[in-house]
C-alpha cells in the first residue's frame, strides 16, 4: 500500500476534479482576478487596508473580480470578531467586494478553515510525486538541531543534513503513522540556495532571489496547512491573477514560486509593497508604522476619528502613485475611479505616514461635499460616536443642513473641518448661545438690523451706521456677538441660518 494511503484517508474529491470544479473564469481579456487574504488575528491594520485598496483598483481597472479570502488556519493566534474588524476596516474606506462575504461567489470556501480537504487532495499528490514526506521529528528536536546550526554558524532550518526524516525508508515512514507518532508533512525541495531564480515583481522589477532549499512544513501536525501551501492552492483554483501584498513576503517568494512549478499550476504575477512609515519622534529618523507602538497604525482609529471614507482613499492614492496629486489639481471634480492608476508607478521604498497631510487632504474632501453629504455622514458618525451631537443634528436636518451649506460650493469654498469629530467645535455655536460677548457697537447693530434684508442691503446698512469706526471692526464686534468668535464663514449667512430671534437675543445681550 502506498504512502499517500497511510497519511490520508479516502478524500471526496482528487485534484483532477477540484480543477473542474473551479475553472477558469469567464473574464474579459486582461481582466485582474485580486484578493485580500488577512489572518483574523488581530485588527486592520493601514499597511493591509492599502494592499486591498490596490487590489480592489487592479479589478476595478480591468473589468475583474476582487474577492476577500480569509486565512484562519491558525486558530490559537485568531482572536474574537477578528473578521467582523475585517469587514470593518474595508468598509471604513469602503472598499467593495465581488466575492467573499458570506461565500458569496462560485469559487467558496472563502474560509481556508473550511477547505482542508481541498489542500489533503494536493498534499496527497505531492506525496504520491515523492515531493513530500511525513517529518516525525518533535518540537524538541527541531530546538536542538536550531541550537546546533547556530554553534555551526550555518543557516537555519530543515534541510541538506539537518532534514532528518527526508530519507527514511517508506516502511518505517508507514510503521510510525501505523504507531500513531505525530508528524507534520513537508515538502521534500528540489531547490537549491546556490543558483538563482528570476522573478518579475511589478513594482521592483526583476528580482534575482537564491533559490528556495528547506523541506518546509505543508501541513501542520492537526492536517491544517501552512501559509506557504495554503495561498498556492487557493490563488490557483480562485483564478487569482494577481497577487499583492506586503514586501515582508519577498524572503519566502522562491518558495512560493517553487510551489506553483511543483504543483504545475501558473503562478499569478505578484506586486509586493513597501511598509508605511513614520516619523520617530525619539530619533528624528523614519521607521515602521508599528501595531504595538502606533495609535494611527489601525484603520479603527481614523473611523472613530471620523475621517470620510474618500478621504482616507484620496490620502492612500497620493503615497500609492507619485502622480496623483498632479493628476487631482488637473481633475479637481472627477472620482477617484478615472484615476488612472499604476503599479509602475509605486514605490519600492516606504510612504511617510503623515497625519497633518491627511488632514489638509480630507478637508479638501469634505469641502466638496454637498450639504446633504457632509449632514448625512456627520450624522451616521455622530449616531456611533457621539449621542448628543446626533441628537442635535438629528432634531432639526433642514437647519443643520443650512448650516453645512454655508460657504460650500463655488470656486474657493471653506475648509474648516477634516473630521466627522471636528463637527461638535466648529458648528458650536448654531446650537449653544455665545455669552459675554456684548459690545456697544453689538447694541447699537440690534436697533437697526432688518433680518429679511438681502446680503448686499445688509452690508450697506452695515456701512450707513458704522460711524466712526472701520467697517472691519464694526463687523467682527458684530461677528463676536453672535457666534462668540473672531473668525467664522459668512456672516451674512451665518445670521440668515440661526434666525432672527437668536440674531437679535445675541447683539442684545447686556453689558
Amino acid at each position: 500500500m502506498q504512502l499517500s494511503q497511510f497519511i490520508f484517508a479516502q478524500l471526496p474529491a482528487s485534484p483532477t476534479q477540484l480543477q473542474e470544479k473551479y475553472p477558469l473564469r469567464s473574464l474579459p481579456e486582461g481582466a485582474a482576478v485580486t484578493r485580500f487574504a488577512p489572518s483574523p488575528t488581530g485588527f486592520m491594520h493601514m499597511g493591509n487596508v492599502l494592499g486591498a485598496l490596490v487590489s480592489r483598483t487592479l479589478a476595478s481597472q480591468s473589468g475583474g473580480v476582487f474577492y476577500l479570502r480569509l486565512e484562519d488556519t491558525d486558530k490559537k493566534r485568531e482572536v474574537e470578531n477578528g473578521a467582523a474588524a475585517i469587514l470593518d476596516g474595508l468598509n471604513a474606506l469602503e472598499i467593495t467586494l465581488d466575492e467573499g462575504v458570506n461565500n458569496k461567489g462560485d469559487y467558496s470556501s472563502y474560509m481556508q478553515s473550511q477547505r482542508r480537504e481541498i489542500y489533503h487532495a494536493f498534499a496527497k499528490q505531492l506525496v504520491e510525486g515523492g515531493l513530500a514526506y511525513p517529518c516525525f521529528c518533535t518540537a524538541e528536536q527541531l530546538e536542538q538541531m536550531r541550537n546546533e546550526q547556530e554553534v555551526a554558524g550555518v543557516n537555519k532550518g530543515y534541510y541538506g543534513q539537518w532534514a532528518k526524516c527526508r530519507c527514511l525508508p517508506e516502511d518505517e515512514q508507514i510503521t510510525r503513522l501505523q504507531a500513531g507518532e505525530s508528524y507534520t508533512l513537508r515538502l521534500r525541495s528540489p531547490g537549491d540556495a546556490t543558483r538563482k531564480v528570476i522573478i518579475n515583481d511589478l513594482i521592483r522589477g526583476k528580482l534575482e532571489l537564491p533559490e528556495y532549499d528547506m523541506d518546509v512544513v505543508l501541513l501542520k501536525a492537526e492536517g491544517m496547512p501552512t501559509y506557504h501551501f495554503a495561498h498556492v492552492v487557493d490563488d490557483h483554483l480562485m483564478r487569482t491573477t494577481h497577487v499583492v501584498r506586503g514586501d515582508e513576503w519577498l524572503a519566502t517568494l522562491p518558495l512560493h514560486v517553487q510551489l506553483f512549478g511543483l504543483l504545475k499550476f501558473k503562478p499569478p504575477k505578484y506586486a509586493h509593497i513597501a511598509p508605511l512609515m513614520k516619523t520617530d519622534t525619539e530619533t528624528g529618523g523614519k521607521r515602521k508604522l508599528s501595531k504595538r507602538k502606533d495609535p494611527e497604525a489601525a484603520v479603527s482609529y481614523f473611523t472613530a476619528l471620523g475621517y470620510p471614507a474618500a478621504a482616507l482613499r484620496e490620502y492612500l492614492l497620493t503615497l500609492l502613485n507619485s502622480n496623483f496629486e498632479e493628476w487631482r489639481r488637473a481633475n479637481p471634480a472627477e472620482p477617484l475611479s478615472a484615476f488612472p492608476f499604476s503599479l509602475k508607478k509605486m514605490s519600492s521604498s516606504g510612504a511617510l505616514f503623515d497625519l497633518q497631510k491627511l488632514d489638509d487632504v480630507s478637508k479638501t474632501v469634505i469641502s466638496r461635499m454637498t450639504a446633504q453629504e457632509v449632514y448625512a455622514q456627520a450624522l451616521a458618525w455622530a449616531q456611533q460616536y457621539d449621542e448628543e451631537l446626533a441628537a442635535l443634528l438629528a432634531r432639526d436636518a433642514e437647519y443643520a443642513m443650512a448650516m453645512f451649506a454655508i460657504d460650500r460650493g463655488g470656486k474657493k469654498p471653506r475648509k474648516d473641518i477634516a473630521r466627522w469629530s471636528q463637527v461638535r467645535e466648529a458648528y458650536a455655536y448654531f446650537y449653544e448661545e455665545p455669552t459675554g460677548y456684548a459690545s456697544e457697537i453689538a447694541q447699537n447693530y440690534a436697533e437697526i438690523y432688518v433680518h429679511g434684508d438681502e446680503k448686499e442691503a445688509w452690508f450697506a446698512r452695515i456701512k450707513a451706521n458704522c460711524g466712526d469706526v472701520a467697517v472691519k471692526d464694526y463687523c467682527a464686534a458684530v461677528r463676536v456677538a453672535v457666534t462668540g468668535r473672531e473668525n467664522s464663514p459668512d456672516l451674512w449667512a451665518v445670521m440668515q441660518v440661526l434666525g432672527e430671534q437668536r440674531v437679535i437675543t445675541r447683539l442684545s445681550q447686556k453689558l
